[in-house]
């Protein structure tokens, strides 16, 4: 019987099996009998009711059945609203209408990850348009400094951060790199932006503004997020700049005057990893002479890998700056150091945001 239930091909099998058996019956009657004496109503009748079974037959199992689950799939074929095909058959008919309803919910699926995906891509392009106008639109203008400055983050929110924030007598000049890139990554670069603008207006020295910032931060972030930075405070009227450091890159001078980089790490711990680190950095005066480049960069630079997986490395940063420092402003080294590190990559896929910014000492006009 469950074969029965589970199939439309057995069932109409049987159901012929058992009207031929009939038939057989009716057949070997007349012939017993003297089949001359059967009228041509009786014949009829019986034909009629051959025809009446066969019909329903089809009409009941194949017609009707298929009809039902057709309507739906041609509303699907012609883009029309469709319903799904409610029924409790197990046999062909079901298998049909469970598959349909499988491929529409899969189709309904991908409708809603199409939709919401376009909803977040729209999201992404806000964020990362706010997160342009976070960064300054051109390098400043800065009393004994020219400075030029280039970005490129990896995807469209980056984690690269930098400013140049003047307050008084004092411009502050900051580049920061956030684990990881993306939405985390850009929300804590705001953050930290956002508090810098804020202690930046109430302290009068990097040491200070780094404390206050690392201890808010501490505390509105993940244990896993931190961010490494090297901020520098240049005074306008003693004409004289200062750093601290917080775990970031090397700090790389050009000395004009012997044509050769120095390079020095910048020391501390970076921002986030502890609720107080105010042993752990200090400001440190950094003596310039006229004509003197302070080059800052993210380990998106130094850590950027070719086609070998060579990396760019601090080494070959430091041969690029000697060669081209010694021809161009910051300007130029900026734009060459760049291309050299385009050419180095070459079609490598970019892992991290690049920040390459170049300072140069020209004297109290």
């Amino acid at each position: 019987m469950a074969l029965l239930v589970k199939s439309i091909l057995r069932r109409v099998f049987s159901y012929f099996v058992l009207f031929a058996v009939l038939l057989t019956v009716i057949v070997f009657y007349f012939y017993s009998t003297d089949y001359k004496a059967v009228s041509l109503s009786v014949f009829m009748v019986s034909l009629l009711v051959f025809l009446v079974y066969f019909l329903l037959v089809y009409f009941y199992e194949i017609a009707r059945p298929l009809r039902i689950i057709l309507h739906p799939m041609k509303e699907l074929l012609s883009g029309k609203k469709y319903h799904r095909i409610y029924t409790k058959r197990v046999d062909e008919i079901g298998v049909i209408a469970h598959f349909f309803n499988e491929v529409t919910k899969g189709f309904e699926k991908v409708s809603t990850d199409i939709k919401e995906g376009k909803r977040m891509l729209s999201e992404l392009e806000i964020a990362s348009e706010i997160q342009k106008n976070i960064l300054p639109p051109e390098s400043p203008k800065v009393d004994g400094l020219e400075i030029i400055v280039k970005n490129r983050p990896a995807v469209e929110l980056g984690g690269d951060n930098f400013d140049f924030i003047t307050v008084g007598n004092n411009t502050f000049i900051y580049v920061g790199d956030v684990t990881g890139h993306g939405v985390p990554a850009a929300i804590v670069m705001t953050m930290v932006n956002t508090l810098l603008h804020t202690f930046t207006e109430l302290y009068d020295n990097a040491y200070e503004v780094i404390v206050k910032t690392n201890k808010q931060l501490k505390t509105r972030i993940k244990s896993t997020m931190f961010m490494t930075m090297l901020m520098m405070r240049w005074n306008h009227i003693e004409q004289k700049m200062t750093y601290v450091g917080c775990g970031h890159e090397h700090v790389v001078v050009y000395r004009a005057s012997k044509a050769k980089c120095d390079v020095m790490p910048t020391g501390g711990i970076a921002l986030g990893m502890v609720p107080d680190n105010s042993k752990l950095i200090k400001e440190v005066e950094l003596p310039l002479e006229k004509g003197d480049v302070i080059v800052l960069y993210t380990d998106g630079l130094t850590e950027g890998r070719n086609m070998a997986g060579e990396l760019y490395g601090l080494q070959r940063l430091i041969s690029a700056i000697e060669l081209y420092a010694s021809q161009y402003g910051p300007d130029g080294i900026v734009n060459y150091v760049a291309k050299d590190y385009s050419r180095f990559v070459q079609d490598h896929v970019q892992d991290d945001d690049v920040t390459l910014i170049a300072i140069k000492y020209v004297g109290n006009p």
